[in-house]
């Protein structure tokens, strides 16, 4: 039996912070409810809702301008990792989401690596580019350079 529920943030492929959602019952109850992702749509908390939608949007809107200017930093970025390299070019271990992450840090973006859409690691030279999800829809696109290690 589905139930309803009152999204307390964005969530992709089911809704935006403060959107009254169905989903089912299980999903809602084991889920979205425990991680503090939703609130039972109650009438209570459908009223309260109506009241805060304002406080609501300005912290949504706050939240996309923030991801945005981070996205806008990651676009006119490019990183460069140095590997060691075997014969015909062939990386010794890879450069993976992790690494990217790490090295983000350094530069001062606090990234989850999770967020670095990375299918596979990179296990060879040259120039790649990746998609980085910042969060709030906001998508930037991480450009950076494989380059073998100077002995």
């Amino acid at each position: 039996m589905p139930m309803e529920v009152i999204l307390t943030q964005d969530i992709e492929h089911l809704g935006s912070a403060g959107e009254v959602v169905t989903v089912k019952n299980g999903y809602g109850r084991n889920y979205l409810l425990p991680q503090g992702l939703a609130i039972a749509a109650t009438r209570r908390n459908k009223a309260k809702l109506e009241h805060d939608r304002a406080a609501i949007e300005r912290r949504v809107a706050k939240q996309r301008a923030d991801a945005q200017a981070i996205a806008d930093r990651l676009n006119g970025m490019t990183l460069k990792f140095e590997r060691r390299v075997g014969e015909d070019d062939k990386l010794f271990g890879s450069v993976t989401s992790r690494d990217i992450a790490d090295q983000l840090a350094v530069a001062g973006i606090e990234i989850d690596h999770r967020k670095i859409v990375l299918p596979e690691p990179i296990k060879s030279l040259g120039k790649f580019e990746v998609p980085v999800k910042v969060g709030s829809g906001v998508e930037a696109t991480l450009k950076f350079w494989v380059v073998a290690q100077a002995d």
